[in-house]
């Protein structure tokens, strides 16, 4: 997930109910860092959710920094 920011991936979950995404970052004081999780409804992920998991990413590294 390059395009929410460096070191954030994804885990993609499927099952009876739909399809869910997990964006996450990991190389932050050796805590996983849960950015945004959602039902995918559409086969693109939606901007408003990158927007969210991109916001989320900076708030953290700026915190991480202080």
């Amino acid at each position: 997930m390059t395009t929410v920011g460096p070191g954030v991936r994804e885990i993609r979950v499927r099952d009876a109910s739909g399809v869910f995404r997990v964006i996450y970052v990991a190389k932050f004081a050796d805590v996983i860092h849960v950015l945004h999780c959602f039902r995918k409804k559409t086969q693109k992920t939606s901007k408003a959710d990158l927007d969210l998991a991109r916001n989320r990413y900076r708030n953290l590294k700026q915190e991480m920094s202080r």
